[in-house]
């Protein structure tokens, strides 16, 4: 058997204004970090999301960790996070010397359990140890449920940072993700609905949170007409030839969410009546015409009860005729590294993460190849003969 073309799990996608948008960076000799692309990038964004101030970074992460120096968190403090999540949503507290402690996630959503987090933060209050932070995670596009969440943190007031990474596109009763919380985090890495190569940004509607993420940004540099520094700073910010790409990217925006979620309606299609199989469930909130998640992956869960195959079967199956699949993100609470660190429950996450596998979602995947990726799951023979 020829071995087949290998079908990444998202690989990124270039079929916009992208390359004319470099050519004018080159052009203009504006390749250095900053330039027009990105102060463009970043208003563009604002207007995407519906917030008043864009920082564009190096990373997703690079924005999380300002965010949290921006917010004086200091060594010592708790910082509550969703559990289910990349390890980019939790690094960045170690980072600061800060505490995580995680939160477990909701059937409903997979995201962060309102409920839950609203009885650890009134228990929290009690014993006078709120959190100083909670972030919270739009996981695989799909929004949070972010009405209680909110209500939860402004009652106690406790800094709220929404983890938008994979939520780009996406809308919770009419608001666009990126618009929750203190602030919000955005990633552009190859894997993402748009990419930068690797970069992210920090939105907000707090002018004074940017502002001193924007210095601390630039190796925190002082007016002066030599180089002086009053504080640590970092070189966290995206160059102007990386901003070209997401200019370019960013104008595609709605037709690559139109696209995932179309690849996931056809996944959904041929494997209905398969049995132990359910998708990653979207959540209208109520409204279905206000809010979508952009399916930036299609997510799986497998029964072995019901199935003729666990998930990791599946998986393996699916790598021998060359074609990624992983699993779900294993909870923070069960890394190594964090190991110690206290959970809010976590049954869920970890049922997730032991049914869960994502499924090959990318801007360019065919339809005859979404087919051949359905059978195998739905028959993980077929990918060993």
């Amino acid at each position: 058997m020829t071995a087949a073309e290998r079908i990444h799990l998202s690989p990124p996608h270039l079929g916009g204004n992208e390359l004319a948008l470099v050519h004018d960076a080159f052009a203009s000799n504006w390749i250095a970090p900053l330039g027009p692309h990105v102060d463009g990038f970043e208003r563009e964004m604002t207007g995407i999301v519906g917030v008043d101030h864009a920082l564009a970074l190096s990373s997703g992460t690079a924005a999380l960790h300002l965010a949290l120096i921006a917010l004086a968190i200091q060594p010592g403090d708790e910082v509550w996070c969703s559990t289910l999540t990349f390890c980019g949503s939790v690094n960045p507290i170690a980072y600061v010397r800060a505490t995580p402690v995680f939160i477990d996630c909701d059937e409903r959503t997979w995201n962060c359990d309102p409920a839950l987090l609203a009885e650890a933060l009134d228990r929290a209050a009690a014993t006078g140890r709120l959190p100083k932070a909670v972030i919270v995670v739009d996981l695989y596009g799909q929004c949070a449920d972010w009405d209680p969440i909110v209500a939860s943190c402004d009652r106690h007031g406790v800094a709220l940072l929404e983890d938008a990474a994979e939520s780009l596109g996406s809308r919770y009763r009419g608001r666009s993700a990126g618009s929750f919380g203190r602030c919000a985090i955005l990633s552009f890495n190859g894997n993402k609905i748009i990419t930068t190569s690797g970069g992210g940004m920090l939105v907000s509607r707090d002018a004074a949170l940017i502002a001193r993420a924007r210095h601390l940004a630039t190796q925190a540099r002082d007016p002066a007409p030599h180089y002086q520094h009053s504080a640590i700073g970092y070189n966290y910010r995206l160059s102007n030839v990386l901003a070209a790409i997401g200019r370019g990217q960013l104008a595609t925006l709605e037709d690559r969410v139109a696209t995932r979620r179309r690849t996931n309606d056809r996944y959904r299609a041929l494997l209905a009546d398969c049995p132990g199989i359910r998708f990653m469930p979207e959540e209208s909130f109520g409204d279905p015409s206000s809010s979508r998640a952009n399916r930036w992956l299609t997510v799986i869960t497998v029964d072995p009860a019901q199935h003729p195959a666990d998930r990791e079967t599946i998986r393996l199956a699916l790598e021998q005729t060359n074609i990624e699949a992983r699993p779900v993100w294993k909870p923070m609470h069960l890394q190594p590294v964090f190991a110690g660190c206290r959970a809010i429950g976590g049954a869920v996450s970890e049922r997730l993460f032991a049914r869960g596998l994502c499924l090959p979602s990318g801007h360019a995947l065919t339809d005859d190849q979404i087919v051949r990726i359905a059978a195998i799951v739905r028959d993980p023979s077929r990918g060993t003969t």
